[in-house]
């Protein structure tokens, strides 16, 4: 087979893992839709808290530039899927801002003006004073350091499964999304041969799957428990 008829192949598997995990990102942009219909139905923001969206917001902007051709060419569907979870993000931020207490709603708008602050000079930074290679590895490096921050939250939940050894607050449609979309752009950063984007990908793989696992471990436990007697026979 010539060289011409391999890379067809090849760059369908690539893109093929891209789109995948293009697909299980956007389900977990969805997964609060429900706690912010909540928000809007009660006028309230209750005791939620905003900052997960405001981080969340910047790690997709971040890896959005990076998967941008001028900054990583070829890598375009790491754009596309930080793209769709910014505006997502950005619309969760707005409505908790509509419906937040005064204080909230100032603290909210100002950490909001400094994310997109930071973005504008990560931006000029790369542009301005950085050539095509640094650039790549300066705003990789950004985008790293952002998505391990993002993937080290699970920790929390995972303590927290741990400690009361229940799987209350650790859903397993999400956590099963959370493994397979990291599962998926690690294989297209392998493919890619990007290691920007395959080793915080990697490394969100192997939480994803600790949590499937725990998950697995105590749900069964928990069965288990369930089916014992609550009081024991009589001597």
């Amino acid at each position: 087979m010539n060289s011409f008829g391999l890379a067809i192949p090849y760059s369908v598997v690539s893109n093929g893992a891209g789109i995948a995990g293009n697909l299980f990102a956007f389900i977990l942009f969805v997964s609060p839709i429900d706690t912010f219909r909540r928000i809007g139905r009660n006028k309230s923001t209750e005791q939620f808290s905003g900052l997960p969206y405001i981080y969340a917001l910047l790690n997709c902007l971040i890896c959005f530039w990076y998967g941008l051709p001028c900054v990583s060419p070829g890598v375009i569907l790491v754009a596309t899927v930080n793209s769709i979870g910014a505006v997502f993000q950005l619309t969760y931020i707005i409505i908790f801002i509509i419906y937040a207490e005064k204080s909230k709603r100032v603290n909210m708008f100002g950490l909001l003006v400094a994310v997109f602050g930071i973005f504008g000079a990560i931006v000029f930074v790369s542009i301005w004073c950085l050539d095509p290679i640094t650039r790549q590895i300066f705003v990789g490096c950004l985008s790293v350091a952002s998505l391990i921050c993002m993937f080290a939250s699970p920790l929390f939940i995972i303590n927290l499964v741990i400690r009361t050894r229940s799987v209350e607050f650790m859903p397993f449609y999400l956590s099963l999304s959370t493994f397979l979309m990291s599962l998926s752009f690690f294989a297209y950063g392998m493919l890619k041969h990007d290691a920007f984007i395959y080793v915080p990908n990697g490394i969100g793989t192997v939480l994803g799957a600790l949590q499937l696992v725990l998950y697995v471990y105590y749900s069964r436990a928990s069965r288990e428990g369930s089916r014992r007697p609550l009081i024991g026979p009589s001597v």
